[in-house]
């Protein structure tokens, strides 16, 4: 009875309810705008609720969170600007559906699904969340950088063309999160002596530059052609479209929950590892992949926003964060006298249950606001691109700034912004840019503490991987995953003797 109790405190009190409602829209809107991130408005708002009893401070920031990460879908598709890293995927086939004026059906499809995936994610925090939680515990350093190394070999699902540009473009991205000082010697690493760099580069930078930018660039050339008109006949899509995807959406969703749940993860890895599970399994979509494919949007949204119930197993049974904002969520509860861990769910499991009934709360108004203003939100593609490519500039150098509030960042995405518009041009993807950006760190660090680990003996970490289930299981994964990117398989196959058919033998 006390457990139902606190399950529905938020519902019971109108000022948690609103609290809530109101974090989860502001969350939406946070989120859609490039640059200002769901871990910078969380942060923010610690200072603000220094002062209120816990219940309202977590309901505001639980709302902020889950409405942020979906948030980021809006730009994706409407304008190919990810609002945040986990919207990445998103852009790939949504943009496309956009630009056929299906703008509509695609925010209601990838609303729906975030919904979807929110849900499974929160109801495996509230079942499982000891199991996940001692799943996530096995991972070492070496299983980090194999995750990292997986990460980083789907540039084949992320390069629609020649898979050489594809392995260009993913080697670039890890080249550009590598500059700057080495966290460990902190010796200077790309820096070219020049002191600006020292600090590295802002992967935000690099993604409303490659994203943005090049797009206002590239919208330069069709400044006269006219805009396609959005079709938006009907926003909430029909079960029979709902009842095709599902069996997509709850495996996307179990990836999303399982590497949400590893600390420092989150889900811009899940959303690229969903997108690539789906590009591989679906049989026939109804398009092709990068051209507007249905199942590359239902994959990624299920999957990020999965990975919010998973990012809080950790944190509320561990005491250990899945992300940078259940990291900043720890020290908001610290500063109202709590101590997340295995004891808060002994001592005080109200807590926990609170947590969990503000999540199904935030994902419930995150379904509500997200199919409610589309034809508005819709009307931006239909701007004259006299007015879009300004505002999309605007949108670009606003999200650069935000970040550390510094201009320097600004000239960043303005260069990346026009060397993106050549890649584009000459063919290069810009996702395995991005995704090398990101991963870059997780597999620099990783490597570093596994090999340190191992006293710097090569042979001794081999050695670790394979007397380790799970290091092997993704070891072999890396290795499967790397023949079929390589097309090696095809390769050997065609290098054996073929069997002659009973016609050719006559």
């Amino acid at each position: 009875m006390d457990t139902l109790m606190a399950l529905l405190t938020v519902i019971t009190q109108p000022q948690l309810l609103l609290l809530v409602g109101v974090g989860t829209f502001a969350g939406v809107y946070v989120g859609a705008i490039p640059g200002l991130s769901v871990t910078m408005a969380v942060s923010i708002l610690i200072s603000f609720t220094f002062s209120w009893d816990v219940y309202p401070a977590i309901s505001l920031m639980v709302g902020i969170y889950m409405g942020g990460v979906y948030g980021g879908s809006r730009t994706a598709i409407l304008l190919n600007i990810p609002g945040a890293p986990c919207a990445i995927a998103t852009a790939m086939d949504g943009y496309p559906m956009a630009q056929r004026g299906e703008a509509g059906q695609a925010i209601g499809v990838t609303t729906t699904m975030s919904f979807f995936g929110g849900l499974v994610g929160i109801l495996v925090l509230a079942i499982a969340a000891p199991l996940v939680s001692d799943f996530a515990l096995r991972f070492q350093p070496r299983d980090y950088m194999l995750l990292a190394v997986l990460g980083i070999l789907l540039v084949g699902s992320l390069s629609p063309g020649s898979l050489l540009k594809g392995i260009f473009a993913g080697a670039l991205g890890i080249a550009v999160g590598a500059v700057g000082r080495d966290p460990l010697t902190f010796t200077e690493r790309f820096t070219f002596d020049f002191s600006l760099l020292d600090g590295g580069i802002s992967f935000i930078a690099v993604m409303i530059g490659m994203f943005g930018v090049s797009e206002a660039l590239l919208q330069l050339r069709h400044v006269a052609t006219p805009t396609v008109r959005q079709k938006i006949t009907r926003v909430v899509p029909s079960w029979k479209t709902v009842r095709k995807h599902l069996p997509l959406s709850l495996q996307s969703s179990t990836i999303g929950v399982v590497i949400g749940a590893l600390p420092g993860t989150g889900g811009d890895i899940a959303s690229l590892m969903a997108y690539d599970y789906a590009k591989r399994t679906t049989k026939k979509p109804e398009r092709e992949f990068g051209d507007g494919a249905m199942e590359g949007l239902v994959a990624p949204e299920t999957a990020n926003n999965a990975a919010v119930g998973g990012a809080f197993i950790p944190m509320m049974t561990l005491g250990i964060p899945g992300d940078a904002v259940t990291a900043i969520m720890i020290g908001a509860l610290f500063i109202h006298g709590l101590n997340p861990g295995p004891m808060l769910m002994v001592d005080q499991p109200e807590m926990f249950w609170f947590i969990v009934g503000a999540l199904v709360t935030a994902n419930c108004f995150m379904l509500l606001f997200g199919l409610t203003g589309i034809k508005l939100f819709t009307k931006i593609v239909e701007m004259p691109r006299s007015v879009l490519i300004p505002l999309i500039m605007l949108l670009s150098i606003v999200g650069a700034y935000a970040v550390n509030n510094s201009i320097t960042d600004v000239y960043w995405m303005l260069g990346f912004g026009v060397f993106g518009y050549f890649l584009r041009h000459y063919g290069y993807p810009l996702g395995p840019v991005i995704l090398g950006v990101i991963l870059s760190r997780l597999l620099d660090d990783n490597w570093r503490r596994a090999i340190i680990s191992e006293r710097e003996d090569l042979w001794r970490f081999f050695d670790g991987v394979v007397s380790s289930p799970l290091s092997l299981t993704l070891m072999l994964g890396v290795i499967l995953v790397f023949v079929s990117q390589t097309r090696l398989w095809s390769f050997a196959k065609s290098l054996l003797p073929r069997r002659k058919s009973p016609q050719e033998g006559d």
